[in-house]
């Protein structure tokens, strides 16, 4: 019984020793809203992992990555778990800090897109977010898509709409006033107000178009600026040059954001399957937030 105690101490020794030892490191205390946060795992006598964000959401990777959309504290949490199934868990707190600029995520079933608004244009910016924090665009659908033109969307009747319904004539009952600016143009991203033909070129109070588009030419641009009297900043030259464009649509149509993350998105909307009257064959809904 004697010879059996060393051994017994051992085992306990050897139980306890194997108890899951979890641990991470961040590269930072604090990251800026849409910032990619990469957690190194540093975690021993584990086999699988379970991470918690503080903002919802959960990775089982190793070495998970994650971009916070909301600024704010959030307690992020790391379980580590052995081969018996015991558990030890470990939390850290990460600040992230709002973004400088007006920013908006727009999510589709085929992927999502971060846009900025524009501080030019106050009044489309304000009614916008407003609409925005009312959730109004939630489950709305992008009614109408013209591939190498555009895709537009915001018609509060396209929520829960049958497949016959008409669509395109919805708002909520105001009109916002038209704001060009010389640098903000329809390159393909730009987010632009839908409108009614009306002599001030007042805009829809909610419906909006995203410019998907052509390749332009200086040729294009030439003739546009010959049209309206308006002349292009170079930088607006060059972003239709590379990205292409609706160009035509200038000066007619109040542009007041631009899409910065998810270009390839727009030419997945873009390449639906339509029916008569442009409506995509398979409903593209929206649900729209702001990040800050």
């Amino acid at each position: 019984m004697k010879r059996l105690l060393p051994l017994l101490l051992l085992g306990f020794l050897f139980t306890h020793c194997a108890v899951p030892k979890p641990g991470f490191t961040m590269p930072t205390q604090t990251a800026r809203t849409l910032d990619t946060v990469r957690f190194a795992n540093s975690s021993e006598k584990a086999v699988s992992y379970e991470w918690s964000f503080g903002d919802g959401t959960t990775s089982t990777k190793a070495d998970p990555s994650h971009r916070y959309y909301k600024s704010g504290d959030y307690t992020v949490s790391l379980a580590a778990t052995n081969e018996k199934g015991k558990t030890k868990s470990i939390n850290q707190t990460i600040n992230v800090t709002p973004p400088k600029e007006c920013l908006i995520r727009i999510e589709t079933p085929l992927g999502e897109m971060i846009a900025r608004l524009s501080d030019a244009t106050p009044k489309h910016q304000d009614n916008f977010v407003k609409l925005v924090e009312e959730n109004f665009y939630d489950g709305l659908l992008f009614h109408r898509v013209i591939d190498g033109f555009m895709l537009q969307g915001g018609d509060p009747d396209s929520r829960d709409a049958s497949p016959e319904a008409r669509l395109g004539s919805g708002g909520p009952g105001y009109q916002v006033d038209a704001e060009f600016v010389d640098s903000l143009a329809h390159v393909k991203g730009a987010i632009a107000a839908a409108r009614t033909n009306n002599p001030a070129k007042k805009s829809s109070g909610s419906q909006f178009y995203i410019a998907s588009g052509k390749t332009v030419t200086d040729a294009d641009l030439n003739r546009q600026e010959a049209q309206t009297g308006v002349r292009y900043p170079s930088e607006v030259r060059e972003a239709y040059l590379e990205k292409g464009g609706v160009p035509f649509l200038d000066q007619n149509y109040t542009v007041f954001g631009q899409i910065i993350e998810g270009l390839d998105v727009i030419d997945k909307i873009a390449a639906v399957k339509t029916r008569p009257g442009d409506r995509p064959a398979e409903d593209v809904s929206m649900k729209i937030s702001l990040i800050r």
